[in-house]
């Protein structure tokens, strides 16, 4: 092809010519194009190299890479042509700046809008419904309707649906995290995602924000794992839509209903790319979501990354971003929980928030891993049913094999955060998440799982299979022990790595035990008569002399109380209790008052009393025995 043929093409894509040859007079667009040609060419004949702006220019993927455009340019841009008249080439190098918004979205609203079987989707108008990720709000008429659709997906589906399933988010990263700069050679990834029974907005806003906003040359394709939905859209229809897409794009059917855990072996087995990332169904991608997750892996293979996990709102779908501040941990019960970075971790960053934090564990959800490195270390414990303990697992087994985990902070996905799951599970929720995380604490936590089983006795009837393949899994990978997960990895963990007592805390006088009532954080603790089975009147006096039940711990923040149950600080001050075991006193240090029995006012509640060294003021701490182990 010519110069004046690849000339004539890109003219043919522009709108407007007075950026590019300083065309302002009033003129038939053809020929206008033909003037600025004409100027072009005779600049060019003369010898000189000349460089010209293209505004607003939509080039397909064929034509970006034939002039050699950057993986990250968006398709609708400020290009500068260049034209070199020694050699008979059009090149184009898109990676300066950008238009503004009203010429881009006109010209993304072009391109979609020739897509087959998107125009209903993709053409909504920039301010319609949820762009920017701002709240939707349904009108009082439809709010009967849109109660009876929450129900379906338990999330609100009027809302989702009301979507372009190509709105705009905000950019929520760091400043800082703007203007980095990745290497060429990223190694490229296949997206996985599970679905059952999905909407198909949120299913299709998923696909697509990944698409739309992934540098095509690192997506190798999407896989979706479809675990036996009963939804006819989800069918045929779905085949048909994706096949239309600018990605390879492969629909993959389980048998029969496998939960999360085999859907995805199935799904990453199938998958081609180098690095595998697992997304859910209900997600939004933002912009550079993707660049800072695999140059985190391209460095280090043996590193697990994931993004921070930014909500969308079940109700409005409003966009909201997460924090860079939090990290994955966990309770006793083995809850995933997220806890506030410490700062060790931001002094071993110097304080730059744009790193990755290291974090104990993941939410499991959403992650991209090496293809090479899922394989050696196990990909996830096939005997594990449905969904449930997973993320825990995998999390211990990367540390503690000796790969690390990270939340890569430049990196934001949004996901739907439901209050409650449409699903049902064969067998019931509690039956598969006691049975998975029994697996995970036999094989990976050695002695600490007595915390678990303390507090959960119930958990120890639970069959759990065999797990022979995985404890040889773990020897053969040459783990190191829990103990150095916690000290090393965990050292705040809400499993004390040195206690002095867990179990039971006894009042002398009255025979009663300290007792949880199942009550929340900055809610006073109980007292109530022994029972002896664990559960809620299970406390740990630690070596660093907390009183803790699971990721609480005693407080009295003032003389007489009340002692309330409060997030471990682990650093001392109201939280700090000396125990005395031959006065068998438990003293609160800040106040130096006495924990004692309830008073009159309230039965149920202990209090804080001047030290009298009288019986009431006595306390047996006895570790439990465990429960028949099944």
């Amino acid at each position: 092809m010519t110069v004046k043929d690849e000339l004539q093409f890109v003219l043919s894509q522009v709108d407007n010519l007075s950026g590019l040859c300083g065309i302002t007079r009033s003129a038939p667009q053809q020929s206008q194009r033909q003037w600025c040609l004409d100027s072009i060419l005779s600049v060019t004949s003369t010898g000189k190299f000349k460089s010209f702006v293209i505004p607003g220019a939509c080039l397909s993927d064929e034509r970006r890479k034939k002039w050699h455009l950057c993986g990250s340019a968006p398709l609708c841009w400020w290009s500068i042509l260049h034209i070199r008249p020694e050699t008979p080439i059009v090149t184009l190098r898109g990676c300066g700046g950008l238009p503004t918004a009203s010429e881009c979205n006109k010209c993304e609203d072009k391109r979609e809008r020739g897509l087959p079987g998107r125009e209903n989707a993709l053409t909504r108008p920039r301010d319609g419904p949820g762009e920017g990720g701002k709240p939707v709000v349904i009108p009082k008429e439809n709010q009967e309707k849109m109660k009876e659709m929450f129900k379906i997906n338990q999330f609100n589906l009027m809302a989702s649906e009301m979507i372009a399933l190509n709105r705009s988010l905000p950019d929520v990263r760091l400043e800082g995290c703007k203007n980095k700069l990745y290497p060429d050679n990223l190694p490229r990834t296949s997206v996985v995602i599970v679905f059952h029974n999905e909407a198909w907005s949120t299913l299709l806003r998923t696909v697509h924000s990944v698409i739309d906003r992934s540098p095509h040359t690192l997506l190798e394709e999407i896989v979706l794992v479809d675990d036996a939905s009963e939804r006819d859209f989800l069918k045929r229809p779905l085949e048909q839509y994706v096949r239309r897409l600018e990605v390879p794009v492969k629909v993959v059917r389980m048998d029969q209903r496998s939960g999360l855990i085999r859907a995805r072996l199935k799904g990453a087995s199938i998958s081609t790319g180098q690095v595998i990332t697992f997304l859910d169904a209900h997600c939004e991608c933002t912009t550079g979501w993707l660049e800072p997750l695999l140059a985190r892996i391209k460095q280090d293979k043996r590193t697990v990354v994931c993004p921070i996990i930014d909500v969308i709102s079940d109700d409005t779908f409003e966009y909201m971003a997460g924090s860079d501040m939090t990290y994955g941990g966990f309770n006793w019960k083995l809850n995933f929980r997220w806890y506030p970075v410490p700062q060790r971790e931001m002094d071993r960053r110097k304080g730059d928030r744009t790193l990755p934090v290291r974090t104990p564990t993941m939410a499991g959800g959403l992650f991209s891993i090496d293809r090479d490195y899922f394989q050696e270390i196990g990909t996830y414990d096939a005997g594990m049913d449905i969904w449930g303990g997973e993320n825990l697992e995998i999390s211990f087994r990367i540390w503690q094999c000796g790969g690390t985990l990270e939340i890569v902070t430049c990196s934001h996905v949004g996901h739907v955060f439901r209050k409650a799951t449409p699903y049902t599970f064969p067998g019931g929720t509690g039956q598969i998440i006691n049975k998975n995380n029994r697996r995970l604490a036999e094989v990976w936590m050695d002695e600490f799982k007595n915390f678990f089983y303390i507090i959960s006795p119930g958990v120890t009837k639970v069959d759990y299979g065999d797990i022979t393949s995985r404890t040889g899994l773990r020897q053969k990978l040459q783990c190191k022990p829990f103990s150095w997960y916690l000290e090393n990895v965990y050292p705040d963990s809400q499993i004390p790595r040195h206690y002095y007592s867990l179990g039971e805390i006894r009042n002398v006088e009255t025979n009663q035990c300290l007792d949880n009532m199942a009550r929340k954080e900055n809610e006073k603790v109980g007292i109530f008569n022994c029972h002896g089975m664990g559960g809620n009147q299970v406390f740990s006096y630690t070596a660093n002399k907390e009183i803790r039940t699971d990721d609480l711990c005693l407080d009295v923040s003032k003389l007489n109380g009340p002692v309330m149950m409060l997030k471990c600080h682990h650093l001392k001050g109201n939280q700090l209790w000396d125990y005395d075991p031959v006065k068998l006193t438990l003293v609160h240090v800040n106040s130096n008052q006495c924990l004692d029995k309830a008073s009159e006012e309230d039965s149920q509640v202990p209090s804080v009393r001047d030290c009298t060294h009288t019986r009431s003021q006595q306390w047996l701490l006895r570790n439990v025995t465990l429960p028949e182990v099944f």
